[in-house]
């Protein structure tokens, strides 16, 4: 069984190896919708809330009960503090209940791991490339059950924060992600051309991998203001296009370019944003130009949940991971390439 509770999604999900039995999601989504973001207290007295309806709605799905576990994950980090802890509480008291052994697992391997759970075991080694509201980054995952080495990540804003502010430009509701991405449908990508952050000569150099999605975003308000300033309307749908796209490109380039140069023939994508259509699109479109498998998937299982977490367990369990001790703390900030609290705080 996985538990995830880093954000805004209380998510229980069960996995036997890599077939997904249950995936129950609780979301606070829209207690957080009126203040245009996630309030860290909202979500964890949500989270307190919606814990133990679902982790038994988790177990009804997949015809099982406490009894019938052998393992228990938990997101330890990275994500909200508060959030993590309801999680990591939760967590270590189902394990000393059951007395099955708990694994305190990285959030944005999880995302990868999700993968296994509909197109089987990674190659190794590939390209993650991890997009969504809280990071963006360009992973080697060498070994998914501990050799996991960041190339590259955003500097400033990731992805999914710029999707949310932009859409509050716009006048689009929050997640601004699946609005953007609504809107852009019916839009010209070719508008207006909006800066990719990263991309010039000098930048390449110290940031090959890293992305900067800031002065997107600032470029974007600007372009706003001014066509307001004149007095004329702005074209929400062409500028929620352009703006997509110059996130996806970018994107999308350094993941090929990551793949390219390190001789790696797969790329994972994952997190949140990775249901965006307009960067599966693209990111398919690049990968197979450049001879490279792109594996992701369905949208569902992008956006955070507890699948992804036990898919993962089941990972480290299969892989003879050791758990962890039971007096782990949940992080913050918890490291990329820390894959999981193995018998160690």
């Amino acid at each position: 069984m996985g538990i995830e509770t880093s954000c805004d999604e209380t998510g229980v999900g069960i996995v036997r190896g890599t077939e997904l039995l249950a995936d129950a999601v609780a979301s606070s989504v829209d207690e957080h919708a009126r203040f245009g973001g996630v309030v860290p207290e909202v979500a964890s007295r949500a989270h307190l809330e919606a814990m133990v309806p679902t982790v038994q709605r988790a177990l009804d799905d997949a015809d099982l009960t406490l009894a019938d576990l052998d393992g228990i994950a938990v997101t330890a980090g990275p994500g909200l503090a508060g959030a993590l802890m309801v999680g990591v509480g939760a967590a270590k008291a189902y394990s000393i209940a059951t007395g099955v052994p708990l694994y305190g697992v990285n959030h944005l391997s999880a995302h990868i791991a999700v993968d296994t759970l509909e197109n089987g075991p990674i190659p190794e080694p590939a390209i993650g490339l991890l997009v969504s509201g809280g990071h963006s980054s360009i992973m080697m995952v060498e070994d998914l059950a501990g050799k996991v080495t960041q190339l590259g990540a955003s500097i400033d804003d990731a992805a999914g924060e710029a999707f949310d502010k932009v859409a509050r430009l716009l006048g689009l509701p929050f997640p601004g992600g699946p609005y953007i991405d609504r809107a852009a449908k019916e839009g010209d990508r070719a508008y207006v051309r909006f800066p990719r952050g990263l991309t010039a000569a000098k930048d390449m150099e110290r940031h090959r991998y890293d992305f900067s999605f800031s002065g997107l975003k600032t470029a974007v308000a600007r372009w706003i203001e001014a066509r307001r300033a004149e007095g004329e309307d702005v074209p929400v749908n062409d500028v929620a296009a352009a703006f997509q796209e110059a996130v996806c490109d970018v994107l999308t380039r350094k993941a090929i370019l990551a793949a390219k140069e390190h001789g790696v023939d797969t790329i994972l994508l994952g997190g949140g944003v990775a249901a965006n259509s307009r960067l599966r699109t693209l990111a398919a479109e690049r990968a197979e130009e450049a001879g490279i498998t792109l594996r992701h998937p369905r949208p569902k299982l992008c956006t955070d949940n507890g699948a992804m977490v036990a898919a993962l367990g089941s990972h480290l369990v299969a892989a003879g991971v050791a758990p962890s001790r039971i007096d782990f703390p949940a992080n913050s900030s918890m490291d990329i390439e820390v894959v999981s609290l193995a018998d160690r705080l």
